[in-house]
């Protein structure tokens, strides 16, 4: 090597720098490639990412080639350096080439190429995977001897250093994915993708219809009412009791009772002979859940019952899919009609409204992980029926109560965190 002229040194000398810069780019441009998209495009037969995918999948061989590559353009970089600096200024030189040539990797082969690999971690990763592949064969002894030699000292230090195991992404962080994505994807169906990741997370008695709000009928009613109410209700399926809607008879379809009203043969022994058996959900059910238990039972409502027995309200279908897609109707939202805005940024609020419907319609922070609507949140909070008129702080939001009635909070008035009073 000495007797090589100082400028095919020089000529080496950069290339070697180059090469460490090719390495360090390309190490971080395959370890910082989006995985989940390489996926998708390895799926679609894209030859470059199925190569690094390949080369995802075993982390510590590519670590030992980019590695084995870097440290050696390196070390030949720093020998060439000390000869350089030697035969042009003799011994002091060496110390003035080893800062020159420290700040020189530092800058050309680190800092910048990483750079440029981060930003394009994508563009990068796919063009260097093949030069990548074809060093980790021809190099393969020296990698398998090294990665031999590191999995030893793991297993002294009892570190699992199984590499196949596959990335999984938490509900939270799956969420943040989506939410990063709002560029991407318009905000209708982000919105929906939010909310089937929240279907873990809520229960069915967080939507249903309260006990008190279900249309039923009363067969101990007079005939006359009873029909009247079939002729009149807008649903399909009504729920039967006797005297007390915990006394469930089944649920009667109303396009049964209709074929038997327009033969003259709708009574209520026909009308109970109609009604289907009754199908029970559990309180605390998840909605992801609770969609598939409807599609293996075949049925589109269920009544949600206690710990006791006792009926809490009922669910549909169509409600948990309105949890994914929003309301069907062409109507205003019935969140939206529980509340009423003011001039100076207030709102009138009706005391039966969901609070995590309220918390989307508004994006407020109330919190969820109790009672299900206004009124009970604030009875909760005073731990009694509160009278009215009277105040209340919750965090940030400022309540006061304007009517109570049948024991219920009927009407509040809410100033947000950002409302001045």
């Amino acid at each position: 090597m000495y007797s090589i002229s100082n400028t095919s040194l020089l000529i080496i000398l950069a290339v070697l720098i180059l090469i460490s810069a090719f390495f360090s780019g390309s190490e971080t441009a395959i370890m910082a490639a989006n995985r989940y998209r390489l996926r998708h495009l390895a799926r679609a037969g894209n030859k470059a990412a199925i190569r690094v995918h390949q080369l995802l999948q075993r982390p510590d061989k590519l670590l030992a080639v980019v590695l084995i590559g870097n440290t050696l353009a390196n070390v030949f970089a720093s020998a060439i350096t000390t000869i350089l600096a030697v035969r042009m200024f003799g011994d002091v030189g060496l110390v003035v080439a080893t800062l020159v040539l420290t700040l020189v990797i530092l800058i050309v082969s680190e800092i910048a190429p990483k750079t440029i690999a981060a930003l394009h971690s994508q563009w990068v990763a796919l063009r260097v995977s093949w030069v990548i592949m074809l060093l980790l064969k021809l190099f393969y002894p020296v990698i398998w001897l090294a990665n031999s030699m590191v999995s030893g000292i793991l297993r002294l230090l009892r570190v699992n250093a199984d590499g196949s195991a596959q990335d999984r992404l938490s509900m939270e962080e799956l969420r943040s994915v989506v939410l990063e994505s709002s560029g991407h994807i318009s905000s209708q169906h982000q919105e929906m993708l939010l909310r089937i990741i929240e279907m873990e997370q809520i229960t069915v008695d967080d939507i249903m219809i309260p006990r008190n709000e279900i249309v039923s009928i009363d067969m101990e009613d007079d005939w006359s009412s009873i029909l009247n109410q079939l002729m009149s209700s807008r649903h399909t399926q009504i729920p039967l009791y006797r005297d007390d809607i915990d006394n469930i008879i089944g649920i009667l379809h109303l396009r049964e009772a209709l074929k038997l009203h327009a033969a003259n043969q709708l009574n209520k022994e026909t009308c109970t002979a109609l009604a289907k058996e009754v199908y029970f959900i559990p309180e605390s059910t998840p909605l992801h859940t609770q969609l598939l238990n409807f599609r293996r039972e075949q049925c589109s409502l269920g009544l949600v019952v206690d710990e006791y027995g006792d009926i809490l309200g009922l669910i549909t279908i169509e409600d948990i899919l309105e949890e994914v897609v929003g309301e069907f109707t062409a109507e205003e939202p019935s969140v939206s009609k529980l509340v009423q805005l003011n001039p100076d940024g207030s709102y009138i609020v009706d005391g039966s409204v969901n609070i995590r419907e309220l918390n989307r319609l508004l994006h407020w922070h109330l919190p969820v992980d109790g009672p299900r609507t206004l009124s009970g949140l604030v009875i909760e909070y005073f731990e009694e029926i509160p009278p009215a008129p009277v105040c209340v702080h919750m965090g940030d939001y400022h309540i006061e109560i304007i009517k109570v009635q049948d024991n219920m909070v009927k009407t509040v008035h809410v100033f947000p965190p950002t409302t001045k009073r």
